[in-house]
């Protein structure tokens, strides 16, 4: 496609969960892309629903933030499934017993993850090692297809993990952080083996991540992945990229992203991430986003881009700033971006996050794309029925949620209003008591005109803030969610399935009979 053509973005009517693969259930800690995720898929079909939607699936690095992550192209090693590792010889049930992976099912302890789950891979890479996994026809295709990435991750990975985990900034060596000639060959050299096993890694989780997306389309059910618009500071992508990013001569960051201040946080949000020189990226035919959606495209039938309004105007921050008040607002690439992205993505579709402030150059770049935006039914209830939020206000080619992976439960959030504050809800969705608020959220959401329906698997079965995945600007209670074992029932899925069929999100295929 050129770069100058508009793809269709329309979405099918339909609706989906929204199920982070870490949120799985699993003996090890953390979710994976293992028997339990294909369970989530039938289950999806049992319950009517055609979408799969997942949080970033790329490595996490301090903090455990699937949008800050140490690859824009990798794939998370914890995802990687142990119980495939044994059943195709590269681990025993008995070598992966000696590690901890966490004793709670509700909650994933990162640091014991951490500390145990390179150190079993480490074993399933020296075993596929002893079989020459490398001369293997897959592996070496593996290799050919993502050797945009995939080398300057894995050294990427050894010398971080070679400097005590440091962020690259801050390596005891100039020269490989600066990446001169020699210095990259010495550490290719010296760590070998180290890179040997990320590139395993990557393989491992690639194989598994395919075998699973195939199931899901065969059940036809579709993935909608989520991609953060910037990248972070300590990723292989600045490293390996510094000129297509806003550093200065000594690799500082001279200016870095977040949003203003708003009814959210008076102090706006100061994300951090490097900001890109768009000049540079325009020079270079946005090559590098190219080669990014190119290989989320293989991963996902749908990519939503988060904060894609920074793709029209974005929000710089001067760097050491401690909060995000004093920031400019400065014009991005727009169409030139989208153009370039609608070119590389093949029959994947483009969903725009459009939440914050969305200016009337972000509108006419949507209506331009044809790139569906959001709905937030908690952000709808504020008494205005011209509310862009509430249901009837609804453009077709949309999305509608409860809520984001970034806003309360919709649960937590209603129970946390005053009487005086729900009235107009009440009204709305024809309820008496908090109560009855998140089935009546969900019946408006499928009533509703918006293509797609997306709900937190939370919502669905109506957890309160304890199930809430992240709340902004803050560390060390996110991202840890986990479903119990059994949470989604057989009833729940008859209900979904009610619902879908009710509101036109689903129709029951038959088999055509000949006379």
């Amino acid at each position: 496609m050129a770069d100058n053509q508009t793809k269709d973005n329309t979405l099918e009517r339909g609706a989906g969960l929204l199920m982070p693969i870490s949120s799985l259930p699993s003996p090890y800690g953390i979710g994976t892309l293992g028997k339990e995720a294909y369970k989530f898929v039938d289950y999806l079909v049992a319950a009517g629903q055609k979408y799969w939607q997942v949080l970033p699936v790329g490595p996490t690095s301090y903090g455990d933030s699937p949008y800050q992550s140490f690859s824009a192209f990798a794939g998370n090693p914890y995802f990687i499934d142990l119980d495939y590792l044994v059943e195709e010889g590269l681990l025993t049930k008995a070598q992966i017993k000696k590690f901890a992976w966490g004793d709670n099912e509700e909650y994933i302890d990162y640091a014991t993850i951490y500390n145990s789950r390179f150190d079993v891979l480490r074993i399933a890479y020296d075993n596929c090692k002893a079989r020459n996994f490398g001369d293997t026809p897959e592996y070496q295709n593996f290799e050919r297809e993502n050797s945009y990435w995939l080398d300057d991750y894995s050294l990427y990975m050894a010398v971080k993990f070679h400097f005590d985990n440091k962020d690259w900034a801050n390596w005891d060596d100039y020269d490989i952080k600066a990446r001169k000639p020699e210095a990259m060959d010495k550490y290719r050299w010296d760590l070998e083996d180290d890179v040997g096993f990320w590139k395993f890694c990557q393989f491992k989780f690639f194989e598994q991540w395919h075998k699973l997306r195939a199931y899901a389309n065969e059940q036809g059910v579709e993935m909608i992945g989520d991609i953060p618009i910037y990248v972070a500071m300590d990723s292989a992508d600045v490293w390996a990229h510094k000129e297509l990013f806003e550093l200065d001569e000594d690799f500082e960051q001279v200016n870095v992203a977040g949003v203003p201040p708003d009814a959210f946080s008076a102090d706006g949000q100061l994300w951090g991430n490097p900001l890109y020189r768009w000049d540079e990226m325009e020079r270079q035919d946005f090559y590098w986003w190219k080669q990014r959606m190119a290989s989320n495209s293989k991963l996902y039938d749908y990519i939503r881009i988060d904060h894609f309004i920074g793709v029209v105007n974005y929000f710089s921050i001067k760097a050491g700033e401690t909060t995000a008040k004093n920031g400019v607002w400065r014009q991005g690439p727009g169409k030139k971006l989208t153009d370039a992205i609608n070119s590389a993505i093949g029959d994947a579709k483009i969903i725009a996050e459009d939440l914050g402030i969305v200016s009337p150059a972000v509108r006419e770049l949507l209506a331009e794309t044809g790139y569906p935006g959001m709905n937030i039914i908690e952000f709808a209830f504020d008494g205005s029925p011209d509310n862009s939020h509430l249901p009837h206000n609804y453009k077709r080619n949309s999305l509608v949620y409860g809520g984001t992976h970034d806003n309360e439960t919709v649960a937590g959030f209603f129970n946390s209003k005053k009487p005086s504050e729900l009235k107009y809800a009440y009204s709305y969705l024809g309820v008496n008591s908090k109560e009855e608020i998140p089935a009546a959220v969900l019946r408006a959401a499928y009533a509703s005109v918006a293509a797609v329906a997306i709900f937190q698997v939370q919502d669905i079965i109506e957890l309160g803030n304890e199930a809430r995945m992240n709340t902004p600007s803050t560390v060390g209670d996110n991202w840890k969610w986990r479903m119990k074992k059994g949470a989604l029932t057989k009833k729940k899925a008859k209900e979904l399935k009610k619902l879908a069929e009710t509101f036109g999100r689903y129709k029951e295929e038959k088999e055509e009979v000949e006379n």
